[in-house]
C-alpha cells in the first residue's frame, strides 16, 4: 500500500510524467531519422536500378561505343559504392530501430520503477544511455554513407568531364 500512496502523490505523478517525456522526445527523433534513412535507402535502390539499366543498354552494343571499357568500369565502380552505401544505411536503420525499442523500454521502465520500487531507477538510466549510444552509432554510419555518396558523385562527374574532353 505504501507504493500506492507514493504513486498517488501529485508531485510524484508529475515527476513520473516529466521523466517519461524525455524518452518520448528521443522516440520522435528516432522516428524522423528512420524516415530520413529510409528515404536515402530508396534513393540508393533507384540509383542501382538506373545503373543496371545503363549497363544493360551498354552491353547490348559494346562495339558501338569506343569508350565501352571506361563506361563499364564506371558503372561497376558506382554499383560497388551503392552496395557499400546500402550496407551502411541498413546498419543505421537497424541501430535506429533498436534505439527506438530501447527508448520505449526506458519510458515503460520509468513508469514501472516509479510505481513499484525507487531502488531500481538505474534501469531507466541505463536504457536511456543505451538508446542514446545507438543513435550516436547510427549517426556516424550516416556520415560515412554520405561520404560514399559524395565519392560516387565525384567519380561520375570526373568521368563526364573525361567524356566531354574526348568529344
Amino acid at each position: 500500500m505504501d507504493w500506492l500512496a507514493r504513486l498517488e502523490a501529485p508531485q510524484n505523478a508529475l515527476a513520473v510524467l516529466t521523466a517519461m517525456i524525455t524518452p518520448a522526445v528521443l522516440i520522435s527523433a528516432c522516428g524522423a531519422l528512420i524516415f530520413s534513412t529510409s528515404t536515402r535507402m530508396g534513393r540508393v535502390v533507384d540509383r542501382v536500378r538506373s545503373l543496371s539499366e545503363r549497363f544493360e543498354s551498354l552491353a547490348k552494343h559494346p562495339e558501338q561505343d569506343d569508350m565501352f571499357e571506361e563506361r563499364r568500369g564506371l558503372i561497376f565502380q558506382q554499383l560497388d559504392r551503392q552496395t557499400s552505401r546500402a550496407r551502411l544505411l541498413q546498419r543505421a536503420m537497424l541501430a535506429f530501430y533498436i534505439a527506438l525499442a530501447v527508448f520505449v523500454a526506458a519510458s515503460v521502465a520509468i513508469a514501472i520503477v516509479s510505481a513499484i520500487a525507487r531502488d531500481f531507477t538505474w534501469i531507466a538510466v541505463v536504457l536511456g544511455l543505451a538508446g542514446s549510444f545507438l543513435m550516436l552509432y547510427a549517426s556516424v554510419l550516416l556520415v560515412l554513407e554520405s561520404r560514399l555518396a559524395l565519392g560516387a558523385i565525384t567519380s561520375e562527374m570526373d568521368f563526364v568531364w573525361k567524356v566531354s574532353k574526348k568529344y
